[in-house]
């Protein structure tokens, strides 16, 4: 239903219920009922005016029907218990204090009537104080459980990488070694051979030993990469926050990266920001690139403002470090002074070419996006 439809049936209703009512017990009860009913669009910007306007309306005795409902708005929007008990405390009064004024009631009757109008005026916003403690929870789980599918897939993905990293080592173990031996042999062939040719061939062998050492590392770290569609390094920071991690980014220099330095650095956000899901949800995260010499990458974020979802033993973290070392850089991490954590890496851009294609992820653009 849109909006303006709402607020008319609302004003409709109530000042309906009002004009019906045959009972006057003042001259400006009418009045004051209808005034009532008629401003009830200001409690969506204002619940507390729209119940200071219900409180005449209540005390003529015919506003309880514009009351009701600006006290069930006061009750989602108003977070404090003891304001919504002023309120409802206020219209009770309101509804006893002109029976006091005009009448002479035994005092059990007096206390049931109070009852009575504490609960009237209690009920609707209790109602909608449990309406909004019900949204807010299932917000709550919502993001919890995207935290943890986000959480999942890092792990899936971190699993994989695992895996690639180890057939790696296998091939660099068993080819790196022959070919370490062939240049090794190679140069010491050059060194001693008397024959030009021989000394000139041994010497090309020898560079042709150290290149294939260079491209099979390079395909190798392109083995360790992830699947065949590597992500860019903003696609990370927008599923983070589709995750419901609140991100900005901030890229800048040009300068175009190895592919284990691009890794490298690309792993030291996604490790960072997948701790944040995990052990400070809710957290503000600032992730700051600068592709100069040397190449510069911080994550840092916030105090959490939801449950942390675990505990860590910081297996990712000294995987993290080990991976930014071997990329020819270094890892800190450190707690702030307001309850957040820092990750920063320092790394040297390396040699940015393999087989004539930048090896950066996300090719050469720069962007940056705030959350």
């Amino acid at each position: 239903m849109k909006p303006f439809v709402r607020e008319v049936l609302t004003v409709g209703i109530t000042t309906g219920v009002v004009l019906l009512t045959q009972d006057r017990p003042f001259p400006w009860s009418l009045w004051t009922a209808v005034g009532g009913s008629l401003l009830l669009p200001l409690r969506l910007r204002w619940p507390w005016l729209a119940s200071l306007l219900c409180v005449p309306a209540v005390a003529g005795g015919l506003g309880w029907a514009p009351a009701l409902v600006a006290q069930f708005r006061l009750g989602r929007k108003e977070k404090s218990i003891p304001v919504q008990v002023f309120w409802v405390s206020l219209l009770t009064v309101a509804a006893i204090a002109p029976v006091l004024l005009t009448e002479t009631i035994p005092l059990g009757s007096l206390l049931l009537a109070t009852a009575f109008a504490f609960g009237l005026a209690g009920a609707p916003t209790a109602l909608g104080a449990l309406v909004t403690t019900r949204k807010d929870l299932t917000q709550s789980l919502y993001e919890t459980r995207r935290a943890r599918a986000a959480e999942l897939e890092a792990q899936e993905t971190s699993a994989r990488a695992a895996e690639r990293a180890r057939i790696a080592r296998e091939i660099h173990d068993a080819v790196g070694h022959h070919a370490t031996l062939i240049a090794v042999e190679s140069a010491a062939l050059a060194a001693t051979a008397a024959d030009p040719a021989v000394r000139e061939t041994a010497l090309r062998l020898r560079a042709l030993a150290k290149e294939s050492l260079s491209e099979m590392r390079a395909a190798l770290g392109l083995l360790n990469s992830s699947d065949t569609s590597y992500p860019s390094l903003a696609e990370l920071i927008d599923r983070a926050r589709v995750a419901g991690v609140s991100v900005t980014l901030s890229e800048s220099g040009e300068a175009a990266l190895s592919p284990a330095v691009s890794r490298a650095l690309f792993r030291v956000v996604q490790e960072a920001l997948t701790n944040v899901t995990k052990h400070a949800p809710g957290a503000a995260v600032t992730v700051t690139v600068d592709r100069s010499s040397p190449v510069r990458v911080s994550v840092v974020n916030g105090p959490g403002s939801l449950p942390s979802l675990g505990d860590g033993g910081g297996a990712g973290l000294h995987g993290l470090s080990e991976r930014v070392r071997l990329a020819g850089g270094t890892l800190t991490t450190s707690y702030r002074a307001d309850g957040g954590f820092s990750v920063a890496a320092v790394l040297p851009p390396g040699k940015s070419k393999v087989d004539g294609q930048d090896s950066t992820f996300g090719g050469g653009a720069r962007s940056s996006a705030n959350a």
